[in-house]
């Protein structure tokens, strides 16, 4: 399913794009003999403002959470953060949408994140067996009903989203282990690699139908670099990372502001096309004032972009350069020249960077022979489109941040290439490497999307350095959750906080229930939104003196709104159930969309009954004295994947409780520890 969702995003980018581009290259040859260039600035601009108006008012008014790459969504997903909606089929449909607009819109982003969280929707609905939005249970898979199953299916839908887009399995199962899943084991490898191996599969053998080429699998991802030649640079990788780092940081503050200010749909709507309108009144400008005209020979030709071919000359009455025929023979396709502002014979070199969708530009930038730019054209390139991909990255609509990444990477390599003939690819990466520093899987997916082997040295040199760089500035952009106020655990805990204790970092008092409890009391603490916790210790009848009592178990809150709803309870403490009633199939059935408990009625009656708790709570939850260090409170929640870990005293009372977001709440900041506001959802 991944690769057909990664197969339908490219044709559909493919004819959009190639449509709109034609549309104003036409428009741009008409004005040009007869004057009012304007109204291609303005053909341009509208056309880019309406797809991404579009792609914008899905995500700003339908489904927010499909907004940006979605890839710190999911690695907060994997991590044990319950994010709302993340996984939805909503978000699916809306980020496959907002993705095809944007991309077809101009704007300076990637399709490739999007595909990463489009194979984690797509894993986490196939494992359920169901769809809860379209209310349609199969009966099957129930038994991987539960968070772990689910959270291993969202990994390999990950690891399925990196293959399809870059054409690299083993870098998808490196990427899913290296910044996605929190927790791993061996058994979770193998499926990983299998689903990743589907993934590239099935992309590469519809996109062989629909180029007419069926059964030749040459198009292994949604991004293919070419073959490479081997050689070997590693110069102005320092630079590589402070650009990176300049990259995040610029971001970060326009984060904040658009936090602060731009937080209603209706002005982050006006935002996307406001960047659309300006995209496109730079790449024209950029377009018109360029001089960097080149030869149109018979081996240094361009083709149009995405190859949009033409059928049926009469009717459209295009003058068009070079007649390509189908292998059949049953088609001629058409492939337009880039002439913009050029002379007869020339291509605009400028154009062919800017008329483009990234993915093209960047295969142009690594292939094109020597002298098809000149170091102005890709000095003023790259400064532009930095500019812009700071600028778009963070916007309310659905894009990815690799391929902008490696276009002004690329386009700083060629540049350098001129000047100090170095080769540009380990440049690229460096880019990447220092926005989003990542290390073993980025090398391993560059190796497989370029074919050579012999660039994994340098580029893995190359990809620790920007990262080391770029960290010592600051994180790398997937690398910040906080922001969205999110209780995200990194893998270690903060280097200073050794000194404190889980005696300073829990929560109390702490709300807890006894054996057999009170309906009404469990309806009001779960009604109560000032404890609205999802984990209750369960204690022995409290002392006299309201002493907390001895630890017995632990109980869920969704576990006791299944209980409620299902009415296990009875008149009298005394009493017992005479059989189970529930199963475990009651609550994987209410799984994962368990009802509010404004949902469940209680009457008056029913609030005096009594719950039994023993037989449904966790009798042997984590517990860990008040003197524990924090590091060591920090590597049980990620070794074992806990959400809640009871604090107790020498007599086994419960005397706090450190959720993730006690945890989340302390990192470094300049002066030490520093305490983030997270969110109370």
């Amino acid at each position: 399913l991944t690769g057909l969702i990664a197969c339908m995003i490219d044709i559909a980018v493919e004819k959009l794009a190639g449509y709109k581009y034609l549309a104003v290259k036409q428009n741009i040859e008409k004005y040009t003999e007869l004057g009012g260039l304007s109204i291609s600035l303005i053909l341009w601009a509208v056309l880019n403002s309406a797809f991404v108006m579009l792609g914008s008012l899905a995500v700003a008014f339908l489904e927010p959470i499909a907004a940006g790459s979605g890839i710190p969504q999911i690695k907060c997903f994997l991590n044990g953060v319950k994010i709302p909606r993340v996984v939805r089929l909503k978000t699916l449909v809306i980020k496959v949408f907002g993705v095809i607009c944007s991309v077809a819109g101009g704007l300076a982003v990637g399709k490739e994140g999007p595909m990463i969280h489009s194979g984690a929707v797509v894993a986490a609905g196939v494992s359920q067996g169901r769809s809860t939005s379209l209310k349609k249970d199969f009966k099957i898979f129930e038994y991987f009903r539960r968070d772990t199953e689910k959270r291993d299916f969202v990994s390999a839908g990950a690891a399925a989203g990196v293959s399809a887009a870059f054409g690299a399995p083993v870098g998808g199962v490196l990427f899913s282990l290296e910044e996605g899943a929190s927790f791993w084991n061996q058994l979770l490898t193998w499926r990983i690699f299998f689903a990743s191996m589907v993934s590239t599969f099935t992309l590469n053998f519809f996109l062989s139908i629909y180029h007419g080429k069926p059964g030749q699998l040459s198009s292994p991802g949604l991004i293919n670099f070419g073959r490479f030649d081997s050689d070997v640079s590693s110069v102005f990788i320092v630079f590589r990372g402070v650009l990176g780092a300049l990259f995040n940081i610029i971001n970060y503050w326009l984060t904040i502001f658009r936090i602060r200010y731009i937080h209603r749909p209706c002005l982050q709507v006006m935002e996307a096309m406001l960047v659309a309108a300006v995209t496109a009144t730079v790449s024209f400008a950029m377009i018109y004032f360029s001089n960097d005209c080149q030869p149109l020979g018979q081996d240094n030709t361009e083709e149009y972009p995405l190859q949009v071919f033409i059928y049926l000359l009469a009717e459209l009455n295009l003058d068009l350069n070079i007649v390509y025929e189908m292998p059949n023979r049953s088609v001629i396709c058409y492939i337009v020249h880039l002439q913009l502002f050029c002379a007869d014979g020339e291509y605009n070199s400028m154009a062919t960077a800017f008329f483009n969708t990234p993915e093209r530009s960047v295969r142009s930038l690594f292939h094109n022979p020597p002298g098809t730019y000149n170091p102005v054209t890709l000095g003023v390139f790259t400064l532009a489109y930095f500019a812009l991909a700071v600028w778009t990255y963070g916007l309310t609509v659905s894009a990815g941040v690799f391929i902008p990444s490696l276009l002004i990477g690329a386009a700083w390599g060629r540049l350098f290439g001129i000047l100090l003939c170095i080769v540009l690819l380990t440049c690229a990466a460096a880019q990447l490497g220092g926005i989003v520093r990542m290390t073993l899987s980025l090398t391993v997916i560059l190796v497989e999307a370029t074919g050579n082997v012999t660039y994994g040295f340098p580029i893995m040199l190359v990809l620790m350095t920007a990262k080391i760089v770029g960290d010592y500035f600051i994180e790398g952009r997937s690398r910040i959750p906080g922001l969205q106020s999110v209780p995200f655990l990194h893998w270690d805990a903060p280097p200073t906080s050794h000194w404190l204790t889980a005696r300073e970092v829990m929560s109390s008092p702490v709300t807890c229930f006894n054996r057999v409890e009170k309906v009404g009391r469990i309806v009001d603490v779960l009604s109560n939104t000032s404890t609205n916790h999802n984990g209750f210790p369960v204690v022995s009848d409290t002392t006299e003196n309201d002493e907390p009592g001895k630890i017995c178990g632990l109980i869920l809150r969704s576990q006791l709104i299944v209980l409620l709803k299902h009415k296990v309870f009875v008149e009298r403490a005394s009493s017992r159930l005479s059989q189970r009633r529930l199963q475990l199939k009651d609550f994987r059935d209410a799984y994962p969309r368990f009802p509010p408990i404004q949902s469940i009625h209680v009457s008056q009656d029913e609030r005096e009954c009594m719950m039994d708790l023993t037989e449904f709570m966790n009798p042997t939850p984590y517990t860990v004295p008040q003197e524990t260090s924090l590091p060591r409170v920090f590597k049980l929640f990620r070794a074992l994947g806990l959400r809640h870990l009871v604090v107790v005293d020498n007599e086994n009372r419960v005397v706090g409780l450190v959720t993730r977001k006690d945890l989340a709440r302390y990192h470094v900041g300049k002066d030490g520890l520093e305490e983030l506001h997270l969110a109370q959802t």
